[in-house]
């Protein structure tokens, strides 16, 4: 049973209204505002900025595909014919860079296949004569023709073995 009597003075708490309870309020009642309210900026969001842009980005292309007075090209026109004349303008430019490197090409061959000189030429003869140039008399100094010659010669009999001896590993 007490059950039911706790049920039933449930029931009787919830029926009766409630005292009306008057509160006491801190704030600004006697005219001293302390506390100021904040105040929150909130700033435009994200979607704001894309309409915008859109409907702004949506105008320029409007006035840039339209034609101009006196039937002009539109200004779409204009850039893309600019961009086709600079296109054409690269490939003219990449045909006479290939044909270069091909030309350089060309002359690098012709270069190192061409025959070599069979001689040997002295930077400075003149190295045979070093030595003081003080108290020597007039018609003393050797000249060095014969030596050019023998060296010379030299070479040539050095540059012939070499030769033969690619040859016989060529053939082997």
């Amino acid at each position: 049973m007490s059950a039911i009597r706790q049920r039933a003075s449930l029931l009787i708490r919830q029926a009766r209204p409630q005292a009306v309870r008057n509160t006491r309020r801190y704030g600004s009642s006697h005219g001293h505002d302390h506390h100021h309210e904040h105040t929150v900026e909130e700033k435009l969001g994200t979607g704001f900025y894309l309409t915008a842009a859109t409907l702004a980005g949506t105008w320029v292309v409007y006035k840039v595909s339209r034609p101009g007075k006196d039937g002009e090209l539109s200004t779409f026109s204009k850039w893309l014919k600019e961009w086709a004349d600079l296109h054409q303008t690269w490939e003219t430019r990449n045909d006479l860079l290939a044909a270069a490197v091909e030309q350089a090409a060309q002359d690098k061959h012709l270069l190192l296949n061409a025959p070599r000189n069979r001689t040997h030429d002295l930077r400075f003869p003149e190295v045979f004569n070093t030595g003081s140039p003080f108290n020597v008399p007039a018609g003393h100094y050797v000249n060095i023709d014969k030596v050019v010659a023998h060296y010379q010669q030299q070479h040539l009999k050095e540059e012939e073995r070499k030769a033969k001896k690619l040859a016989a590993a060529a053939q082997q």
